[in-house]
């Protein structure tokens, strides 16, 4: 299968879907970290859902007459629930309008990438903001349902795919990230305290979903 991992520089599902003999390509406006420049379209992630002639970053181009699947991370900074703190003050009104209309920019992007002309879609983000009027999910997953002992809630939108079945269901150490005011994961017995993580640490795609999503739907 063609595949389009999209908004992805850490490469972790290109590589999973490559690994089982797919054609797949990350795509992000940064380089990648994953260390295949060669599987990477450097640039918007919209255009590059139309397929055609894309040339990836090792200035070699591919020819995609159409997509067979596409797994997506749009950003999720803006639209996230954790984030609303930043947005509302206590009486439920907008605070700051400048990230108001960056929410507003970043949904209309979601929508962009979910009503994308392909016909198996999974799009993964945290679950977002009511206000953001996005599409009810699909589903959510955790990575300790897939061998990863950590808890980092993600809600996946599903088109033209059977949702994500648990390979390896293991007792979560704690939690990846913290949402919101803080996270009870940091203060429940046994648990790890919460490290700060960078974005690009907390975006990453855990390799035991990576690796379901290739097996799954590959």
């Amino acid at each position: 299968m063609k595949v389009l991992v999209a908004c992805e520089e850490s490469q972790a599902v290109c590589k999973a879907f490559r690994a089982r003999g797919h054609e797949a390509y990350s795509c992000d406006i940064q380089p990648p970290s994953g260390g295949h420049p060669e599987w990477h379209i450097q640039g918007d992630a919209l255009m590059a859902m139309r397929g055609g002639h894309l040339t990836t970053m090792d200035g070699q181009t591919h020819d995609i007459d159409k997509w067979d699947m596409m797994i997506a991370h749009p950003p999720c900074t803006y639209l996230t629930s954790a984030g609303s703190r930043w947005l509302f003050d206590s009486e439920h009104q907008v605070k700051d309008r400048d990230r108001f209309e960056k929410m507003q920019e970043a949904a209309e992007f979601f929508r962009q990438v979910l009503n994308a002309p392909i016909l198996r879609i999974c799009v993964e983000n945290p679950a977002p903001m009511k206000i953001a009027g996005l599409p009810e999910y699909s589903q959510i997953i955790e990575p300790y349902q897939f061998g990863d002992p950590w808890k980092k809630r993600t809600c996946l939108w599903l088109w033209g795919l059977e949702k994500l079945e648990p390979t390896k269901i293991v007792e979560p150490i704690g939690c990846w990230t913290v949402s919101g005011g803080g996270s009870s994961c940091r203060i429940k017995k046994g648990y790890q305290k919460t490290k700060v993580r960078s974005a690009k640490e907390r975006a990453k795609t855990f390799p035991g979903i990576a690796a379901a999503m290739a097996d799954q739907w590959g």
